[in-house]
């Protein structure tokens, strides 16, 4: 299934999007921005959101995050793909270790109130520096409780995944020798355009992720060339914390990112930035 939350007529709801861009409405209720949440959370039984009739179409509704105000932060990764690597040590701008490539996970948050969702704006005034960069990443969502869990057991854990762009102030991360405050700028973290299942997806490494800028293609990597994969992430998180139903866990953006370049191609007002990957879709924002 592609889970979705929408406005449709001045109204939020959720539901699931079907193959042919036609939407089955499964809540419409005053709570219904929460609806993926609550069904990952276990609190609304699966069964209910299979099946039933398409009675909207795509191009009718808003889209939203799938999740528009997640419980936590968002968990991310740095540094995890080996090119990516090399490019942001090069940079100038990492900080945070002198290493080029980690010899172990680096992990950061994203604060909940910088999600957005698809055709939402990337407020770059935000930025006081004038450093808005990109990077496309795959996420993947906890479908229950996991503390200690092993590689092996790992996508038992997982309820589906979805695309994050997770927008930087590239100065402002530099500046505080830490990650969070170059990252968690209101409307830096836009997602979407759905939350796809782990059944439909079947093995993710396959797939490939992409940015594109004003059209230019700008990253482009397979998901098979995380330096640090799935399964080692849910056992490095798990092994001294416990995730909870709905945390998202965003792993990594491959080479390509606007600090890169010589010189810096930032984003700025007017551009248009779609992030994707070929078995979940396409999320674009412009940039205000």
């Amino acid at each position: 299934m592609k889970l979705i939350t929408f406005r449709h007529n001045g109204t939020v709801k959720a539901g699931v999007l079907t193959n042919n861009d036609r939407i089955i409405v499964k809540d419409d209720g005053p709570d219904a921005a929460y609806a993926v949440r609550r069904l990952i959370e276990g609190e609304t039984g699966v069964g209910g959101w299979q099946g039933g009739e398409a009675s909207l179409d795509l191009s009718d509704v808003e889209l939203l995050a799938p999740i528009p105000d997640p419980r936590r932060n968002i968990f991310c990764v740095g540094k995890n793909y080996y090119a990516h690597a090399k490019e942001f040590n090069d940079s100038g701008f990492d900080s945070s270790t002198k290493e080029e490539v980690p010899s172990v996970p680096v992990i950061f948050t994203k604060a909940t109130t910088s999600v957005i969702g698809p055709n939402a704006s990337i407020l770059s005034a935000m930025d006081p520096t004038d450093s808005v960069d990109y990077e496309c990443e795959l996420c993947f969502v906890i479908s229950k409780k996991a503390h200690k869990v092993t590689k092996a057991d790992c996508f038992d854990y997982i309820f589906g995944y979805t695309i994050l762009n997770d927008v930087t102030a590239r100065y402002l991360q530099q500046r505080h020798n830490q990650w969070f405050l170059g990252k968690s700028l209101d409307s830096f973290a836009p997602m979407g355009p759905s939350i796809v299942t782990i059944d439909e997806i079947g093995d993710i490494t396959t797939s490939t992720i992409s940015t594109t800028v004003n059209g230019e293609l700008r990253q482009q990597a397979k998901i098979a060339d995380l330096i640090f994969d799935i399964p080692t992430l849910m056992e490095t998180l798990t092994a001294t914390m416990t995730l909870l139903p709905g945390d998202i866990i965003a792993t990594g953006t491959p080479v390509g990112v606007g600090l890169g370049f010589k010189p810096p191609k930032f984003l700025k007002a007017g551009d248009l930035v779609s992030v994707a990957v070929d078995s979940i879709g396409t999320l674009t924002n412009p940039v205000q």
